[in-house]
């Protein structure tokens, strides 16, 4: 009997120091995974920082919000499977809210509004009819709207060109560069940011609707979410919200 007593005893002494090894007041920790190469929006620095417009707000709401946040870039075709395995809690790095993503996680309120475009070289006189009927190379990112709108177009039988899909758009940059392709596909907020340098050109614009960005959550997940929909009420409310916005150029 007196054996089963101490047993009971240090197992209440074990548990009360885990307790105490907790602190006070710790904030819960979200993990936000981010694309490697998407500026303005998330990307790793030349220092290999996350930085970004995403991931400065997602900064300040976890401030704002009492919790905090961690970035974590990964390749973007694997960052819903990496949600839904809980590798990740959510994603805010300029991910469009499209049909078949709501099928398999939920979305955040838009902030936003984005279109998919071909870039080219600067001095390349093609433009989006040429790119797609006779037989040029189109790089695009794997897992983005830019590849399915694509394919959509293959599929069709009305169109000749080739797809080269890459990891990142960087990747795909780098070959347009050189001529291993002709153009490449991405959201305009991305194309905008590449245009400023002056090398590249937006040579057309997909047919369809314009879509929106929004920060993505595993179904079920309602407090993450509801958190985050207050964080970019407030910060959308707010004078940093702007502040933001020139600090990336984004209109």
């Amino acid at each position: 009997m007196m054996i089963k007593k101490i047993a009971l005893l240090m197992s209440m002494l074990t548990a009360f120091a885990c307790l105490c090894l907790t602190p006070a007041g710790a904030k819960e920790v979200y993990i936000n995974g981010i694309d490697f190469g998407f500026p303005p929006f998330g990307y790793v620095d030349k220092a290999g920082n996350p930085a970004g417009f995403d991931v400065e707000c997602a900064n300040w709401i976890a401030k704002e919000m009492g919790f905090e946040v961690k970035h974590q870039p990964m390749d973007w075709d694997g960052i819903i499977p990496a949600l839904n395995a809980k590798k990740i809690d959510f994603v805010a790095s300029g991910m469009s809210i499209t049909e078949s993503r709501k099928k398999i996680v939920n979305f955040t309120l838009p902030y936003y509004e984005i279109s998919q475009v071909l870039l080219v070289l600067k001095d390349q006189t093609d433009d989006f009819t040429s790119l797609v009927t006779t037989g040029k190379k189109i790089g695009t990112q794997r897992g983005t709207t830019s590849t399915k709108l694509l394919k959509d177009l293959l599929s069709t039988g009305k169109y000749n060109f080739e797809i080269v899909e890459y990891d990142s758009t960087d990747l795909s940059m780098e070959d347009l560069k050189i001529g291993r392709i002709d153009a490449s596909s991405m959201d305009s907020s991305i194309a905008n940011e590449l245009n400023k340098d002056g090398v590249y050109k937006t040579a057309g614009t997909f047919d369809g609707p314009t879509e929106k960005y929004g920060y993505a959550v595993r179904k079920g997940d309602d407090k993450l979410l509801t958190l985050l929909n207050q964080g970019l009420k407030k910060l959308m409310a707010d004078p940093q919200w702007q502040v933001l916005k020139e600090k990336y150029d984004i209109h």
